[in-house]
């Protein structure tokens, strides 16, 4: 039944690695079973028969699909069943996108559609590189035109050795995680997030994926081989060779003309007329070839950009290779917000705006991995206005989901950690102008956001782009690319680092891929302009982080408790937390591992609900002083409660430091008060004392001479961390 049914193996990175094909989704143009580990992916190539009308594009889609029985969980979703993709699928659709995109040919208009399905997933063999090597498969063996194959890698960095394809344990502890993607002979995609590792390690790094990859791409040759498909052919829209060369004559010295300035809106204002007259020259010599005349115009700008690059060492703003636009900073825009920063690049801005929040404002996530919760955040926004556009907002898209992630990744590695700093973050980036390096610029105004909002980041992070123009063996680098650099150079190589290290890299490619010394110059010029960031223009905007967070801010406290008094601190039902947390207008989260976060806006009602815990935690002893709430008014006294449970008495001669007459003359029900145990009598019942409390803790001076019982000060509070104010 199977006859076409044929089985590949090889070792990959020291795991066996099985290519199945011809028994399954048979009517695909081609198709592959990928088993590493025992990690299984299924991956899918198919292409409409015809090109699609009316486009100007090449119409790829990449799908990877998340089956959530692939590890043994039933989805938490109301219907039980996967919904839309995740964050991270959505990432390992565009990781695998990139390097196969420009291996197809540029002026194919047919329908080509990826679907990759991960069916069982191993740990410690990542599905997103099997869907990578398996979709590289899956074209190489099909019939739809594509100059593959490629193959993918993940590199680590643990203990100083680089590590192909790290397992799950060697992940936690890697200082880096970086896939490469390789043609035979190129780079074809980097994607790499870092803790602030060097340039030196970063590139060693790419070139040991590189390496390792060439094994896997000689293996899929052999498949390919043996029953790879001949490649159909399809209509090219290229256009005219002789309509090109008449309208690069025509137009040219207008297009040069149009060009020439730093300002986006004064060049497409140039433009329109540069149109028009092409459009009424050939219209009538070309008719009904619209689309073909306007393709045209688009290779002459292309032409004209390019020959300034390569022949003159010239840039459409007049910049040197290695400058950068006019840059600026600001914080402390948004009065009411935690935290503002808006970075300005050229005719690029993006306003970042700081979110701080408890521990249940953790995000919960339901994928494939083990992780399970998130506490930091980036959101990145694009509205249509900021390309001058009039589309409606409909949510995130893949291109905005995947630049929050990259800036998401460039600044982990500087977030604090839960015990130094125990809020959820989130950022929200607002691109308010685009003209190119918009994903960089959210980078920079994350970093100015988040010192802004009093994060005790780790380091300033700062995000440049470097571009690439080549014709043969002519190359030539330039940082900080503007958008017509980007859509008409063959490269947006995009790096965020401290100035330390690399934290986070992403390469987009329109060409089969780089060299060595490419990826070594882009390195090198990437370096040295975020260092002139980090320096000029982000610390000078805010030179250091802020002290104190901002009033609208929730207050935050945190101790640890043994993990056997959780039941106490909870109580039977929730009891014991939801009083706490009524009676001192807080929210408290308790980990399993016993950390207590409480959060509220009164610093004072939070450390009112520690004083509590505490109380339950360790049972009082002479000498030690609590913040109680007064139960119940007696003639001869009050009785005030410390904790839930644990209730002594204030005789009325320990109200106050001077003589009282009435109870009811110091305190009432309700009141919170400070207290002093003084005994503990052999029925376990407290004797407290208001008065010796305000003497030894507020200096207060008595009036006569009442005896007491004081022995010194012990306080046995666990320790605390109040980070509502770190100085």
């Amino acid at each position: 039944m199977f006859e076409k049914f044929k089985v590949y193996e090889t070792d990959f990175a020291g795991r066996p690695l099985k290519i199945e094909t011809g028994k399954m989704a048979q009517l695909a143009n081609g198709e592959c079973l990928v088993r590493y580990g025992e990690t299984v992916v299924h991956v899918a190539a198919t292409a409409s028969a015809k090109p699609r009308d009316g486009i100007d594009f090449f119409p790829l889609s990449v799908d990877f699909e998340e089956k959530l029985y692939s590890v043994g969980k039933i989805p938490g979703a109301f219907l039980r069943r996967e919904g839309r993709p995740s964050e991270k699928a959505t990432l390992a659709c565009r990781m695998i996108d990139r390097p196969i995109r420009p291996l197809f040919p540029k002026d194919m208009r047919n329908d080509v559609a990826i679907v990759c399905t991960v069916m069982s997933v191993d740990p410690d063999c990542s599905p997103e590189i099997a869907a990578l090597v398996g979709t590289s498969i899956a074209l190489s063996i099909s019939d739809i035109p594509w100059d593959g194959p490629i193959s993918g890698v993940s590199v680590g960095l643990v203990d100083g050795e680089f590590v192909i394809n790290p397992t799950a344990e060697q992940r936690k502890v890697s200082q880096m995680a970086v896939t490469v993607a390789s043609t035979d002979e190129r780079i074809a995609m980097i994607e790499a997030g870092a803790n602030e590792v060097s340039d030196e390690d970063m590139y060693n790094g790419i070139m040991a994926g590189h390496a390792e990859n060439q094994k896997i791409v000689e293996f899929i040759k052999g498949i390919q081989a043996e029953i790879g498909k001949e490649k159909f052919t399809f209509p090219s829209l290229k256009p005219d060779p002789e309509l090109l060369e008449a309208i690069k004559e025509f137009a040219q010295e207008d297009v040069r003309a149009a060009l020439d300035t730093d300002d986006k809106n004064i060049r497409d204002e140039r433009l329109k007329p540069v149109y028009a007259k092409v459009h009424e020259q050939f219209d009538p010599l070309y008719p009904e070839q619209e689309a073909q005349i306007d393709e045209c115009l688009y290779q002459t700008q292309k032409y004209v950009v390019r020959r300034w690059l390569l022949d003159e060492q010239k840039r459409v703003d007049g910049r040197g290779m290695d400058d950068m636009r006019p840059l600026a900073a600001e914080v402390g825009l948004l009065p009411r917000t935690h935290g503002s920063g808006m970075f300005t690049r050229g005719q690029t801005q993006v306003l970042t705006v700081a979110t701080l929040g408890s521990v249940r404002d953790n995000q919960l996530l339901d994928g494939i991995d083990d992780e399970e919760t998130k506490r930091y955040l980036h959101h990145y926004n694009m509205p249509s206005y900021s390309v001058g556009e009039t589309k409606p907002s409909r949510g995130p898209g893949r291109r905005e989901i995947g630049h929050g992630a990259l800036a998401e990744r460039a600044l982990l590695p500087v977030i604090p950690s839960m015990d130094e700093f125990p809020y959820t973050i989130r950022l929200v980036s607002e691109v308010l102008s685009s003209n190119g390096s918009t994903s960089q610029a959210s980078i920079c105004g994350s970093t100015l956001a988040l010192m802004d909002a009093g994060v005790p980041i780790k380091a300033p992070v700062a995000g440049i782009s470097c571009g690439l123009i080549t014709e043969g063996d002519r190359w030539m680098t330039m940082v900080d690319i503007q958008g017509i650099e980007d859509f008409f150079g063959d490269m947006d190589f995009k790096v965020g680092g401290t100035k330390k290290g690399i934290t986070a890299i992403q390469m987009d490619l329109k060409i089969h891929g780089l060299t060595p010394e490419m990826v070594k110059d882009a390195l090198e010029k990437t370096h040295k302009a975020r260092n002139y960031i980090i320096d000029e223009i982000i610390l000078k905007a805010i030179p250091e982080v802020r002290p104190e967070l901002s009033k609208y801010a929730p207050k935050m406290l945190s101790t640890q408790i043994p993990v056997d008094k959780i039941r106490e601190v909870i109580g039977t039902g929730g009891k014991v937390i939801q009083k706490i947390c009524a009676e001192c207008e807080i929210t408290m989260d308790v980990e399993e591992d016993g950390h207590v976060y409480i959060t509220g806006l009164d610093i004072d009602k939070c450390r009112r609900a520690l004083d509590i815990i505490d109380t339950i935690v360790n049972d009082p002893e002479p000498g030690s002083y609590y913040n109680g709430r007064v139960t119940r008014i007696m003639d001869f006294g009050a009785f005030v409660e410390i904790a839930p449970g644990k209730e002594g008495l204030v005789h009325i001669s320990r109200l106050d430091v001077k003589r009282t007459e009435n109870v009811t003359d110091v305190v009432n029900v309700g009141d919170v008060v400070k207290v002093k145990v003084l005994e503990i009598d052999d029925k376990g019942r407290l004797n407290l004392s208001r008065r010796d409390a305000l003497i030894d803790l507020d200096g207060a001076v008595p009036e006569n001479d009442i005896s007491d019982d004081r022995g010194p000060r012990r306080d046995r509070r666990p320790p605390r961390r109040d980070h509502g104010s770190r100085r």
